[in-house]
């Protein structure tokens, strides 16, 4: 494996990239345009956008590696991660988008009239945010320390660098275009690959035993039932707290606009998944020997090698590895603009300025993390932020565009105990492991996927703090609710 195409590709990435990125520096001049470019993008180049940032690290690496682990059972993950947009095409995004709302944490003020349920809603976005944006830095690292002899750190930091500058420059209206241009990127990079590894692997004898691949003791009639249905919620409810995917659809010039949008991504992240999936599915056949937690993420990476030893090997590796950088900068950036403006409006001025300010600070802190911290499975880890933004925030959020009845104290106190509850059983789930501490298998599992009582349970104390303090209804409900629910003439003129 050549390492000299391989950074070739990273730096014509890169180079593309900053183009795009800095170019934003002569379309980006007001507030809008940094932080829902003007709410102008139409559904096609917006639904790119939002695939080419959904489409983290987790993805590109992890789950090809997660179908090489664990074969059938990995198919939950993409099937999770698809159908979460269901939930936000029926019951959010063109809400969301008639809300006038630059953020989740502008959306919850003007719903609930409260500063204290804004702080709070800020300061869950920002750990749901980081948490999410580390994943992808290791996942710089994973990629960068495969290809070359270089150390991992140095993955982490040219990409935290490179989305810094790239949000800081042009915001919204930039990273829009990136993200667009890095979803076909990352299509390209792992679709290529895989149909010409299917070619080479069905000339002559098949080379696929259906019963290696998919052992029948090892499909979802034998998986835990509570874990996989939990596993689900999180993954169908989670979509809907994520902020870097709510913010995108204030980039729509209308809900009809907005709902299109969402549709589009359904259909663009499915063949994604079912790309990346069927490279788990040869890896299964090609690298088993890769097939343990510390080496699974870079099955994507191996295989052409494998395969196509040569020339022809060494361009389709440079091509994926150009693909995972994609991946990594890609949902990075789109996390950081949503994450700098929800900073740059709380403790700053809500200005051009202050914006990129933020985005730096915003890339400071996860870089940090991940610089002090061991890579671990990229799907797993990106499924924890499901898992916490599921419990934390998708109750406000719904309650909050379909229930009348919901107060801001009910709101403050729903978020502060599902991002306890949930951050604490992942916690415990993590000290599990160490001497001396045990845990049966029932707590075990309710540790390990706590999702399916972290989401009711934070639910319930929505409503039922809610219920007791009606009186604190917000005056404006009615007129809110009415704006968020009616569809704008101009767009249902247009459609």
């Amino acid at each position: 494996m050549s390492p000299l195409l391989d950074l070739t590709a990273i730096a014509l990435l890169v180079a593309a990239t900053a183009v795009l990125g800095f170019a934003g520096l002569r379309i980006s001049r007001t507030t809008g345009d940094f932080f829902v470019a003007s709410r102008s993008v139409r559904p096609v180049w917006n639904a790119s956008a939002i695939s080419g940032e959904y489409l983290s690290a987790g993805t590109f690496l992890g789950l090809a590696g997660l179908v090489l682990l664990s074969g059938s059972d990995g198919f939950w993950f993409p099937i999770g991660y698809a159908a979460g947009y269901l939930p936000v095409l029926l019951f959010v995004a063109a809400p969301l988008r008639r809300s006038g709302a630059y953020t989740i944490p502008d959306f919850v003020e003007a719903r609930l009239e409260s500063r204290i349920a804004r702080r709070v809603t800020s300061a869950i976005v920002l750990i749901t945010g980081w948490l999410y944006i580390v994943p992808q830095l290791h996942g710089a690292a994973i990629a960068l320390g495969v290809v070359a002899d270089v150390p991992g750190w140095v993955g982490s930091v040219v990409v935290a660098v490179l989305i810094a500058g790239i949000v800081a420059a042009g915001g919204m209206r930039a990273v829009t275009a990136v993200q667009a241009m890095q979803y076909w990127l990352k299509l390209t990079a792992l679709a290529l690959p895989a149909v010409l590894l299917l070619i080479a692997l069905s000339d002559g004898e098949p080379a696929f035993d259906p019963a290696a691949v998919f052992p029948a003791e090892a499909g979802p009639a034998g998986a835990d039932v509570y874990r996989t249905a939990s596993l689900l919620l999180a993954l169908l409810l989670g979509t809907i707290g994520l902020p870097h995917v709510l913010v995108r659809f204030y980039t729509s010039p209308d809900g009809v606009a907005a709902r299109r949008t969402t549709v589009l991504v359904i259909g663009m992240v499915g063949v994604f998944y079912a790309v990346s999936s069927t490279m788990g599915l040869i890896g299964r056949v090609v690298a088993p020997d890769l097939a343990h937690p510390g080496m699974a993420d870079t099955v994507v990476l191996a295989l052409p090698s494998r395969v196509f030893p040569g020339l022809l090997g060494e361009l389709l590796t440079a091509l994926i590895v150009a693909g995972a950088f994609a991946a990594f900068l890609a949902t990075s950036s789109g996390l950081v603009v949503s994450l700098a403006g929800v900073i740059s409006q709380d403790v700053f001025s809500g200005s051009v300025r202050s914006f990129r300010l933020s985005a730096v600070l915003c890339t400071i802190v996860p870089l940090a993390v991940a610089l002090l911290t061991v890579p671990s499975g990229l799907v797993s880890s990106v499924g924890t932020v499901f898992v916490f933004a599921a419990s934390a925030l998708t109750p406000v959020l719904l309650l909050g565009v379909w229930w009348r009845d919901l107060t801001a104290r009910g709101a403050t106190a729903g978020m502060v105990c599902g991002a306890v509850f949930c951050g604490g059983a992942l916690l415990a789930s993590g000290l599990a492991p160490v001497e001396g501490w045990t845990a049966g298998p029932v707590v075990r599992a309710l540790l390990d996927q706590p999702a399916a009582w972290t989401i009711p349970l934070s639910t319930l104390v929505v409503v039922a703090v809610s219920l007791a303090d009606r009186r604190r209804r917000p005056g404006r409900t009615e007129r809110y609710l009415a704006r968020l629910h009616q569809p704008e003439r101009r767009a249902d003129a247009a459609g």
